[in-house]
Formats: structure tokens, C-alpha cells, sequence
């Protein structure tokens, strides 16, 4: 007698970009750049997926200038997002903690769904927050879920804060000593433990590129499914792509 067959439900894999959309992203291209890294970044996403049975990517884009606001406010399955993608667009200042507000929201349980895989976060900014960055982050990391999740941060140029980048990612455990101090070449060992510094649009898309496929794919295995007292580490990040600046593209702009 054959055996009935049995469809798993896929568990939700929710990925969310907070993209800055402050007025100096219209500089030197930097928000042409991150549209064209994100558009282009979503047919290989969509491959992911489809190669995990288990998982169903589901994302988001929330923007932040004068205001933190909903880009993409629905999670939508990752092969609707390419259809209904407008670009984002750049002016007035960086209110970054109050996109991390917004963020905290969202991760509660409800709306979260209690057998979700963790999040994938990636906060992609060219300057520093002109609102109370820290208080935004102290109401983002009260729920369970942001503690959970993988948290990555890009930055555009040489002015992004690279010290505020850090706390949305969190400290490196495996880059300090016993006593808490840094240890030489540690954190190339700890890929995306560190802001990912992109000075130029192919290093930003081979980030973009990496966290929405790559990351993903290790957010969504087994092993990454965390219990509540483990830490978000456990869930192995692979290694960078090379980001070298092309010589030869002579349309280049560095930030």
C-alpha cells in the first residue's frame, strides 16, 4: 500500500533591506547604484529559493531620509519583488533610528511567524544618523527576533559611520582576546562581522549580491536554526566575494 504523500510548508525566510535614502545618496551616483545592485541581484535570490525546498524567501525594503518608511512594506515572495520594484529615491537627512523602530515592529511575534527561520537584515548607508541612532537600536534589539538575526551593514564611501555600522551588526566575538581587545587579522576571519566597506558600484553590487545569495542559502539551512538562547554566530556566514575596482572600467566612479 503506498504511502500518502506529504507536502512540507515551507518556512518563511524573511529578508529586509533598510536602505538610506537621505539627500547626499544622490551623489556620485551612490542611489543609481544601489537600485541597479538590488534589481540585479533578484533573478539569482529567486534561484535560491528554488533550490530550497524548505524555505520561502519573503522580502521587504524599508527607506529612511526625513522619515523611515515602507519601500516594499508587504513580505512578498522574492520572485513577485522584480515585477514591483520602483526605484528608491534620495533627499533630506538620516533618520536611521527611527527606520530601526520601524524595523523592531515587525519582528515581533505576531507579526513574525514563530517557526520562521532567522531574519536576514542589511542596512546599506552613506553617512551617519541625524535622529537618536542608540535609542532605535535599544528598542530594535528588545525582540528576540533581531537578536536572532543576521545582521549585515554596507557602506557607501569613505563617510558612512563606520562605528554605528557596527553596533546594528554587533561585536565579533571571534575578533577579540580574552580580555575584550582586538586580535590582528581577526575579523577577516569573520566574514560580514565587520561594515563591508564599498567605495564604488561593482564592490556594492558583489555585496548585494552576496548577502542576498550566498547569506541567504546559510540563513536557510538546517543548522541555522536557532534556539532562543543561541546566539545569531551560529549561523555560518560564507566567505566575501572578491571586490577588486576593474582598471579597465573607465565609467567607474569612486565614492
Amino acid at each position: 500500500m503506498p504511502f500518502p504523500k506529504v507536502q512540507l510548508t515551507r518556512r518563511p525566510l524573511h529578508f529586509i533591506y533598510l536602505c538610506d535614502c537621505s539627500g547626499s545618496m544622490r551623489a556620485n551616483g551612490k542611489m543609481q547604484a544601489l537600485n541597479q545592485a538590488i534589481r540585479q541581484s533578484l533573478p539569482e535570490m529567486v534561484q535560491v529559493n528554488q533550490q530550497n525546498p524548505e524555505a520561502q524567501i519573503l522580502v521587504r525594503v524599508l527607506s529612511f531620509s526625513d522619515q523611515a518608511r515602507w519601500h516594499l512594506a508587504a513580505p512578498t515572495p522574492v520572485e513577485q519583488v522584480l515585477p514591483l520594484w520602483t526605484d528608491l529615491q534620495a533627499s533630506g537627512l538620516t533618520y536611521m533610528g527611527a527606520a530601526l523602530r520601524e524595523l523592531a515592529a515587525v519582528l515581533r511575534t505576531p507579526p513574525m511567524e514563530q517557526r520562521a527561520l532567522p531574519p536576514v537584515l542589511v542596512l546599506v548607508s552613506d553617512g551617519a544618523p541625524t535622529d537618536d541612532f542608540t535609542a532605535g537600536l535599544r528598542v530594535l534589539m528588545a525582540e528576540p527576533w533581531a537578536a536572532k538575526a543576521v545582521r549585515l551593514a554596507i557602506a557607501m564611501g569613505h563617510d558612512a559611520d563606520l562605528e554605528v555600522l557596527q553596533q546594528f551588526i554587533g561585536p565579533d566575538p571571534a575578533a577579540s582576546g580574552p580580555d575584550g581587545d582586538r586580535l590582528p587579522g581577526s575579523a577577516a576571519a569573520r566574514p560580514g562581522r565587520r561594515p563591508l566597506q564599498a567605495n564604488d558600484s561593482n564592490t556594492l553590487a558583489r555585496y548585494i549580491q552576496w548577502a542576498s545569495t550566498a547569506v541567504v542559502g546559510a540563513a536557510s539551512q538546517p543548522r541555522s536554526q536557532l534556539g532562543d538562547a543561541l546566539p545569531m554566530t551560529n549561523v555560518p556566514l560564507p566567505d566575501l566575494p572578491p571586490t577588486l575596482l576593474d582598471p579597465s572600467d573607465a565609467t567607474q566612479v569612486v565614492w
